[in-house]
């Protein structure tokens, strides 16, 4: 998943006192340590509110001197000035949200509420700025004389459009109510993640009887004995709702009932009617979506998100996940088919339920393909896999990580490390952050710590939830883990390896159904046999993965892609659903998504990938875009197929693919970078083809 750093927030700024504010605030310059790198040593809690207000003073300025410019509107005096206008809130804002999701606090958490609409008011002030709009209309008004290139075109079409888009051109009382929006959404969306994260802690299931672990691997029963030890309950074995544990209980687990109460634990977060339940909040967010896009001129907030991005509009969404659901749908119910009989083998005249899938598709893995995941973590030391993901890019875009030490970090889980180019140059720096903690959020992603313009080079991080390491024995991944490693890692790339004149085209800064194609096109190379064989290497033994296992794995590459395929475009459908609503009164939104899922017939023993009381992606960011990761999917099979066709390292279709995407940011149209790569459009054969639905 990939995050951006984004200011949503409303209310005035005047409201608030600097008294925190202390002359070593360290945002208030340009970073004074080697690479410019956050100086996380330095960074407290109090520096943060003072450096926001501050930013939002220094680009008020800013924002002023463009306004009051009596040199005619150029490119450069308007629309470039505007791209430099918040160093400062750009130094803050990409330490401390990050910090709000990869190691948030209590205190940090009442701040992000109360500088999120103070936040999001500064940002309507710059949209709504007429004598600011006025310029950057007058720029817009001769782009086709201004002889600019295509990346200056690009930066030109996209403020303009930001502007009509936030509400330049509505009238003075429709301004006023799109700032209350702003301002209520800012905090509601804070609220929701706020409280799907406490969920996620609070959930803790303790199991005392020896007896009750019957089917969970060792090396599991160790690591959840440690944390029932960590949480003060020695002699027990405690386990949660976060990945690397939920996960192996629902996979291993011959407690049925154990199942149940950690399955149900996990898709009722939000919907428990207590202090953290999301319904509310997330029917008022669809219900101020709504009436936003209406402002807006459009009909409702799906064809708003959707008027700039590749995808263009509702209609062509929907036909396209309807079509897959088409594909999907069946196969899963063949393969809750397939579960039901070796139920049925047993003898217990049990009926197939959600929390059996994980555990009979792993006996059913074993009787058909020989074939357990336990067989193959030992070959997947985290360290290991790492170093496979930077072993192929080294191969294909010829660039080097090296680990640096005495970097200062906001965790001793985090590690650093330098790019450099094949020619010495550097090329950024690196974070990763791979281990579940209390005051990280599930999942995994990639954001910035600073973005690439020009000559300066991203400070690109990966943070994620993996399997920790228990006593001797190191992490060990899964083989979805593995995929998700190298995932993060593509999407770094692209931050990377970008080559832009503007933050604003710079990296990562695509249309949202283009930004997973760099980081889906990765994981194609984790399990390739020549990849496998340079990175996977028995922990204890330094074995090299035996041709046996490659073909094993290779063999179950289409296996159980019916139920995977089938959450994914559920949890996509859903997303349409509840933002293409043209009448949001009174809606309850989990009466909702029974309904739709009814309507869709969905079967019983799968729900959607996320839920609508903990679905984080719709609320940070990928709302009515949830979609993206399957139309990405198109993308990056088809462009992998380029790579088949030339061999996995061949060094021209490498070059081809960073010079017209990861290079390119959104310096141009992204079906026209794609082309530029491909020499066509995508092709649905080859995303059909690997999730064995063709």
């Amino acid at each position: 998943m990939f995050k951006k750093s984004i200011l949503i927030l409303a209310a005035s700024c005047m409201m608030y006192s600097c008294t925190t504010q202390t002359e070593n605030n360290p945002f208030f310059t340009e970073f004074q340590t080697p690479n410019g790198v956050p100086p996380f040593d330095q960074i407290k809690l109090e520096h943060y509110e003072p450096a926001f207000l501050k930013g939002i003073e220094e680009q008020n300025a800013k924002i002023q001197s463009i306004v009051d410019n009596d040199e005619a509107p150029t490119f450069e005096n308007v629309i470039v000035a505007l791209d430099n206008s918040s160093p400062m809130l750009d130094r803050v804002g990409g330490v401390f949200h990050n910090m709000t999701e990869a190691e948030t606090t209590d205190e940090l958490t009442e701040l992000s509420i109360r500088i999120a609409p103070v936040l999001s008011e500064h940002e309507d002030n710059i949209y709504l700025n007429q004598g600011l709009f006025k310029k950057v209309n007058a720029v817009y008004q001769q782009k086709e004389s201004l002889g600019l290139n295509s990346e200056q075109q690009r930066l030109l079409e996209k403020k303009y459009k930001e502007f009509v888009r936030s509400g330049a051109n509505l009238p003075a009382d429709k301004q006023a109510r799109l700032r209350e929006i702003n301002k209520q959404l800012s905090t509601l969306s804070i609220t929701f993640t706020n409280n799907t994260l406490n969920e996620n802690n609070a959930f803790k299931l303790f199991i005392d009887k020896q007896e009750d672990l019957a089917g969970l691997p060792e090396w599991f029963c160790q690591s959840a004995a440690e944390e029932a030890k960590a949480d003060g309950q020695e002699g027990k074995w405690l386990f949660t709702l976060h990945n690397a544990s939920r996960l192996p209980l629902l996979q291993y687990s011959a407690n049925r009932p154990l199942r149940e109460k950690m399955y149900k634990a996990y898709i009722n977060r939000g919907n428990n009617n207590d202090k953290n339940d999301n319904k509310k909040i997330l029917s008022d967010i669809i219900s101020l979506r709504l009436e936003k896009a209406r402002l807006m001129g459009f009909d409702c907030y799906a064809n708003f998100v959707l008027d700039t991005k590749m995808a263009k509009n509702s209609t062509t969404v929907m036909d396209f996940l309807n079509n897959l659901w088409g594909y999907a749908l069946p196969k899963a119910k063949t393969e809750a088919a397939e579960l039901q009989k070796l139920m049925n083998k047993e003898g217990k005249g049990e009926k197939l339920e959600a929390w059996d899938w994980w555990y009979y598709t792993e006996k059913l893995r074993k009787e058909k393909f020989n074939l357990e995941e336990e067989d193959i973590k030992p070959y997947f030391k985290l360290e290991n896999v790492r170093e496979g993901a930077f072993a192929v890019a080294n191969k294909l875009y010829g660039i080097t990580l090296t680990k640096l030490e005495g970097i200062p970090v906001y965790h001793p889980d985090v590690e650093v490390f330098e790019v450099k180019a094949n020619d010495g140059s550097q090329v950024g720096i690196f974070y990763v952050d791979y281990f579940p903690r209390s005051g990280k959020s599930g999942g995994a992603w990639m954001s910035n710590y600073r973005e690439q313009q020009g000559d300066t080079r991203p400070l690109v991080c990966n943070v994620c939830s993996f399997t920790k390491p228990v006593g001797d024995t190191p992490s060990l991944l899964t083989i979805d883990e593995v995929e998700t490693l190298f995932h993060e890692f593509g999407h770094a790339l692209h931050g990377l390896l970008t080559q832009c004149q503007y933050k604003g085209t710079s990296g990562t800064n695509v249309v949202r159904d283009f930004v997973e194609l760099p980081s889906q096109i990765n994981e194609h190379w984790a399990t390739e046999p020549e990849v496998l064989k340079m990175y996977a290497k028995h922990y204890q033994t330094g074995e090299v993965i035996p041709d046996s296992l490659i073909e094993k794995i290779l063999k179950q590459k289409t296996f159980n892609q019916g139920f995977m395929t089938t959450e994914l475009l559920a949890a996509a459908i859903l997303d349409m659903n509840l933002h293409t609503l043209t009448d949001t009164r009174g809606i309850d939104v989990v009466a909702y998504e029974k309904e739709a899922m009814d309507r869709l017939g969905l079967i019983p023993q799968i729900a959607p990938r996320y839920r609508t009381t903990y679905f984080n992606h719709i609320i940070g960011g990928y709302e009515a875009g949830y979609y993206s990761y399957l139309w990405a999917n198109v993308l990056d099979n088809d462009a992998f197929e380029a790579f088949k066709e030339h061999g996995i390292f061949d060094k021209q279709t490498a070059d081809l693919f960073r010079q017209n995407v990861l290079e390119k940011g959104d310096s141009e149209d992204p079906m026209t970078l794609y082309k530029n790569f491909r020499g066509a459009e995508p092709q649905l054969d080859p995303m059909l083809k690997n999730r064995g639905m063709k």
